[in-house]
């Protein structure tokens, strides 16, 4: 964008906008929206796990996190879900509604996260992730989730026992999703 953009209080407004100076023209400032999935994986002997993306990249770089990430313009929030499943762990998934929608407004974001299965067999580390495992539930490793949301996605999945229900929200401790995991994380980062 062209001009010169400042913050002013426009009359009717509760909060400042960015405005060009040349043109009245306002640049909203809206959440982004981040799509994944909780992926249910047959164990084997009549159980599942979950898939769990070890992050390659920044923020929270090493750590464990759902197959997710931003959505693209042009897709559904299905799409953006199957297609962040791929990218991250080069696995095909069947979405089977949504699981939860999270505000984490300290960053500006909204999670629309699915219950999922995979639609074919294999998985593996796609270029954002470091490795990919099926975890159960005993074995996911807690201290090592990358952000508040992947806990209380997989907390919300193994309540609903993965079976198809009413969306949950944010827990009742965090409303607005202002609590971030202690220690550095950057700014921007999801959830």
């Amino acid at each position: 964008m062209a001009g010169h953009f400042e913050r002013v209080r426009q009359a009717d407004e509760d909060r400042d906008r960015l405005v060009c100076r040349d043109c009245g023209f306002v640049a909203y400032e809206n959440p982004k929206i981040v799509v994944g999935s909780i992926v249910a994986v047959p164990d084997g002997a009549g159980g599942e796990g979950v898939l769990l993306c070890r992050r390659a990249i920044e923020p929270r770089r090493g750590f464990w996190t759902l197959p997710a990430g931003y959505m693209e313009m042009g897709e559904t929030v299905e799409e953006g879900a199957r297609r962040e499943a791929w990218e991250e762990a080069r696995a095909r998934i069947r979405t089977e509604g949504v699981l939860a929608v999270y505000s984490v407004s300290r960053i500006g974001q909204v999670q629309v996260m699915f219950r999922a299965r995979l639609e074919e067999p294999g998985f593996e580390a796609g270029p954002e992730s470091l490795e990919v495992r099926a975890f159960a539930w005993e074995a996911i490793p807690w201290d090592e989730l990358a952000f508040p949301t992947v806990r209380w996605a997989l907390k919300a999945w193994r309540e609903g026992a993965g079976h198809p229900g009413p969306a949950v929200l944010n827990p009742p401790e965090d409303l607005r999703g202002t609590r971030p995991l202690p220690g550095p994380v950057l700014a921007g980062g999801a959830g």
